[in-house]
């Protein structure tokens, strides 16, 4: 399957600038961008407590301004929008969004993040509107467990959304050799951290490409512990003991995941940030769907551009100042919170209730 959007990449894309470089010398090519901070899910890894503080909607960007902050971005380098939230399908009209920057002749791919528990109704539309790629969390096989993980019923739902996923056209691997369905699941020791054979079972049977996630303690993680860190060496060691020899992949270039392949040609990935970091080649920066700027996921300040961009400063010196912001960049997050003690989670619950841009749920993940 390619799209529209994949074939009129040639002389405009590489026309462009390069991309800006921060002072580390990652290029700015990835944007995380939150369109909501609402959930119908409680994770326990990401939304543990009972009560959360929301964005005012009336704070929230709407599509023009969505849009024409993507453009900056795109003006510096910028080629991949992933939207996240919370739960970005919560979002009304969001197909909307995702056709107007599909039609980008800067943007290379839009690619959403989901839940999927409302993912099959929604499915044509975001197809029709030249959504790229798809990533559906799914961290559990047992219905049980999964309620228990997330406060909700709705195994079955995800389910057939990946099963849905699939017959849409968002299986197996594109041109550049990208999986078009990734699963995602955070894999917590004493939990679910013996379900990986079977997750990749079911990741193959429906040609999607499954990533197992470290937890990680950033954001909501109130109840993070190092106890319930099922790390990337427990992972392969696992994985090796039941399906045989792993072979690493090469060229990972700036993904968050490091990807291996099975005997039978089986490929995964690990995103394995707690105990081992990618910050020197992380490309990504993330805003917030009232437009805060973050450029890192441990980042515990954010940057205003919604005052900048309703003041009605122009293209040209909204491009200026983000360039300076990247250009100021020399964030490691996860590179330094590796070196720190981790006797306790990384914000406390108090701080986050006084600051729900520090929640994973608002920012992105």
């Amino acid at each position: 399957m390619s799209s529209p959007s994949q074939h009129r990449l040639g002389a405009v894309v590489s026309a462009l600038p390069p991309a800006v470089v921060d002072r580390l010398g990652r290029p700015l090519r990835s944007l995380r961008l939150s369109v909501t901070d609402r959930c119908n899910l409680r994770c326990s890894y990401c939304m543990p407590e009972e009560n959360y503080r929301w964005l005012p909607k009336t704070e929230l960007l709407n599509f023009d301004e969505l849009s024409w902050l993507v453009e900056r971005f795109a003006a510096l380098g910028v080629r991949r929008v992933r939207l996240t939230g919370g739960e970005p399908l919560l979002r009304r009209d969001l197909p909307q969004l995702i056709a107007r920057l599909s039609a980008s002749a800067h943007i290379e791919e839009v690619a959403l993040t989901t839940n999927g528990m409302l993912l099959e109704e929604q499915l044509p539309q975001l197809r029709a509107a030249d959504l790229a790629r798809l990533t559906i969390s799914l961290d559990t096989l047992d219905h049980q467990r999964f309620k228990r993980l997330t406060r909700r019923a709705g195994l079955a739902q995800v389910k057939l959304a990946v099963v849905a996923a699939q017959r849409a056209g968002y299986a197996g691997y594109n041109s550049v050799g990208q999986a078009r369905l990734k699963l995602d699941a955070v894999v917590l020791r004493g939990h679910n951290h013996h379900e990986l054979p079977q997750l990749i079972q079911f990741a193959r049977a429906h040609q999607a490409e499954i990533r197992f996630i470290e937890y990680m303690d950033v954001g909501g993680a109130t109840q993070w512990s190092q106890q319930h860190v099922f790390s990337r060496a427990d992972m392969l060691a696992q994985l090796r003991g039941h399906f045989g020899d792993i072979t690493a992949l090469p060229a990972r270039g700036s993904a968050p995941a490091e990807r291996f392949r099975l005997p039978d040609g089986t490929i995964f990935g690990i995103i394995a940030s707690t105990t081992a970091p990618f910050c020197g080649a992380c490309d990504r920066c993330r805003v917030t769907a009232d437009g805060l700027l973050f450029k890192c996921l441990y980042a515990t300040a954010g940057i205003d551009l919604k005052s900048m961009l309703r003041q009605g400063v122009g293209p040209r010196a909204f491009e200026q100042q983000l360039a300076r912001l990247w250009q100021a960049r020399n964030n490691s997050g996860a590179e330094q919170r590796l070196t720190q003690p981790r006797a306790a989670t990384l914000i406390p619950v108090t701080r986050l209730r006084r600051d729900p841009h520090l929640e994973m749920h608002t920012r992105g993940g």
